[in-house]
Parts: C-alpha cells; sequence; structure tokens
C-alpha cells in the first residue's frame, strides 16, 4: 500500500518527504503503533540515528522486560553470550 502525501501539506507544514515520513515514524513509536525496529525502517534511519531522533523529541523508547528476555534469547542463539 502507498500513501500519497499531497504537496500541498508538505507545503502548509514546511516539511520535505523525508521530515514528514520521521514525524510519523515518531508519532506512531510514541503511540506504541510501531516497535523501534518497525519506526526507524518507516523513516528511512538505522535504530540507533532514530533512538537519538527520539531522545531529541524526549521521548522514551519501549522497551519492557519482554523485550529484553526476547534480546538475550536471541544473543545467546547467536552465541554472542
Amino acid at each position: 500500500m502507498s500513501v500519497v502525501i499531497p504537496n500541498e501539506i508538505l507545503t502548509t507544514t514546511r516539511m520535505n518527504e523525508e521530515e514528514m515520513k520521521r514525524e510519523i515514524a515518531i508519532m506512531l513509536f510514541q503511540k506504541e503503533k510501531l516497535t523501534l525496529a518497525q519506526a526507524s525502517r518507516f523513516a528511512g534511519m538505522n535504530p540507533i540515528a532514530f533512538q537519538h531522533l527520539l531522545a531529541s523529541y524526549q521521548i522514551p523508547v519501549h522497551y519492557g522486560v519482554e523485550d529484553f528476555e526476547q534480546d538475550i534469547k536471541n544473543l545467546r542463539e547467536m552465541g554472542r553470550l
């Protein structure tokens, strides 16, 4: 599916397409509609750069116990723990 953002909206908001995508990604992440990985992909950024962007907006990264446990499991499977 593609979403078309009219040039009028970009002009009104004084944003380019890249900035608009980042703002949408931030909003969806903040509302917990997208994970960090999904939001960073949507924004066209690597996850670390997206985390820095979130920090500049003072938006905390959602990282719960389940995420931590999954990361530990993944690291063990990769032989890094």
